[in-house]
């Protein structure tokens, strides 16, 4: 009998769906099936295999557009009939170009998506006229960057100790901004962070 994790998931239903999620910023990508074999290899290659319903034929995530998802971590719920793969996606996930296939609907990002649209915004503008562009200036003026966390650091600090809550969250905004450009100047994300606040519970 199979000793591993996997052999613990609920085959006897058929293909399993499994939630993709941004391993970086916990967005949701897409929802596709897993057989047996599709998570055997993916374990093996370490990239998303599925079980496609319609052409009832295993499938690996970006063979022919190079938008390969690496694995990173594997969930089950506690009926062990769904799963949720973390990955660092290559490219879109979606075969439409678009970077989710739930780009339909209510698209507005929630909180949760906050840092991770803004990261995206600062990328979009690194290529920007640093005349035309406030974000272009800052990741071109390394000096500017740690001037402007300082600035605002000290900002949020003033509003706490006396301005309403509206005000500290808009202070607390700009540090996160400004935290994200200095960040990206860098070459790093604020996941990076993210990584070692992970490091440390315990």
């Amino acid at each position: 009998m199979d000793s591993t994790p996997d052999a613990a998931l609920a085959w006897e239903k058929g293909p399993l769906p499994c939630v993709v999620q941004d391993w970086r910023t916990g967005e949701v990508l897409t929802v596709a099936y897993m057989d047996e074999e599709a998570l055997r290899r993916t374990r093996a290659s370490g990239e998303m295999w599925f079980w496609s319903r319609s052409r009832r034929e295993l499938w690996h995530k970006g063979e022919t557009s190079g938008n390969v998802q690496r694995l990173r971590a594997l969930r089950w719920d506690c009926d062990a009939d769904a799963l949720l793969a973390e990955v660092e996606p290559a490219g879109p996930a979606c075969h439409t170009g678009e970077r989710t296939c739930f780009h339909n609907g209510d698209t507005d990002p929630t909180p949760a998506e906050a840092l991770a649209a803004l990261e995206r915004t600062i990328a979009a503008r690194a290529g920007a006229d640093p005349e035309d562009s406030y974000t272009a200036r800052l990741l071109a003026d390394g000096a500017l960057r740690g001037e402007k966390v300082r600035e605002e650091a000290e900002e949020v600090t003033r509003a706490a100790a006396g301005e309403p809550d509206e005000r500290v969250a808009e202070e607390a905004a700009d540090v996160l901004y400004h935290l994200a450009v200095l960040m990206a100047g860098r070459g790093l994300s604020l996941a990076d962070a993210f990584e070692v606040l992970n490091g440390r519970r315990g």
